[in-house]
């Protein structure tokens, strides 16, 4: 039987070890298991984050076996091949494809039936990819999505009007990658329009800035690989927001990858849309309002998954 006090991390390169780290300080789990090709990097980061948790609620990492996750409630998959500078994230798939269906193939051996959270890229494709492999619900295989994208958006919209970034209310939805768009049409702050809040702080010229910022969003990644080899704080403290929204079955609202039956007029295909998160993972996706010009943007995007997919399976 799963626990949802135990939480198992599978890749402990950047992103799974700053994962496993944002998690064992979080206060949410009791037992974090890494599980990594590499057994010795695995017992070694174990380790290290178990030397600080004194600073920290009581939570034991450890390293384990595919085993040890039958009895985590959550486990996040953070394996796979590292991005290289100037790869988009499409480009990954080739390499990853393989490494996840082995991932999946030792889960569903081992009996795990909790949630499965992807992080590894291009993290919509593969989400669609493990939920059709492990045979799970469709609401207990989500992504990490446009969180962090959206986080970024929150950010410097915020750097930018001079505000709290958690009063800015905007998603970034579709693809976790280039196809990626903003929704203006809604985005506030703290219930304030965007256009009206930007006219306010003396923006001079909304729709250019606005595109600026956008754009500096989808490309973030591609600067910070540049710049550092990799990104993995940033999705590490989104990882573990969606954690929290699981364990505490919060039932909060969170851009995640999920798969889409219906809504905007997309099928069988997973983006990140908003969706309510709680036990169990997505239990619903939201059909928020979109204007037309977003409308046709979101489903562009899910005709390249699409396609994307369809290739792969033929």
């Amino acid at each position: 039987m799963e626990n949802i006090q135990h939480c198992g991390v599978i890749g402990v390169g950047f992103v799974g070890s700053t994962c496993a780290y944002t998690l064992a300080v979080s206060g949410l789990f009791s037992e974090v298991v890494l599980v990594d090709m590499n057994h010795a990097k695995a017992e070694g980061e174990a380790a290290d984050i178990n030397h600080g948790v004194a600073f920290a609620k009581p939570c034991r990492v450890r390293a384990g076996t595919y085993a040890d996750l039958a009895r985590c409630g959550l486990v996040i998959i953070a394996a796979g091949a590292n991005q290289k500078p100037g790869e988009t994230r499409i480009q990954l798939l080739g390499r990853n494809r393989a490494i996840l269906s082995s991932i999946i193939g030792q889960l569903r051996e081992a009996g795990f039936a909790g949630v499965l959270l992807i992080v590894s890229n291009p993290v919509d494709v593969l989400t669609c990819m493990a939920q059709q492999l492990s045979g799970l619900p469709a609401g207990q295989v989500i992504g990490s999505g446009t969180v962090l994208d959206t986080a970024r958006l929150k950010y410097l919209l915020g750097q930018r009007l001079g505000v709290d970034s958690r009063n800015v209310h905007a998603f970034i939805i579709g693809e976790h990658g280039d196809s990626e768009l903003a929704v203006w049409s809604s985005a506030n702050i703290s219930g304030v329009d965007l256009d009206d809040y930007c006219r306010l702080s003396g923006m001079p010229d909304p729709a250019r800035e606005l595109q600026q910022i956008y754009e500096h969003v989808r490309d973030a990644a591609y600067a910070i690989i540049q710049s550092k080899g990799a990104t993995y704080y940033g999705i590490g403290m989104a990882v573990r927001r969606i954690a929290e929204a699981i364990v505490r079955d919060e039932r909060s609202v969170l851009p995640v990858s999920s798969l889409i039956t219906g809504q905007y007029g997309v099928d069988n295909v997973c983006l990140g849309m908003p969706s309510i998160v709680g036990r169990g993972g997505v239990q619903h996706v939201l059909d928020i309002p979109l204007s037309p010009a977003e409308l046709t943007k979101l489903q562009d995007s899910a005709q390249k998954m699409r396609a994307l997919l369809d290739e792969i399976e033929h």
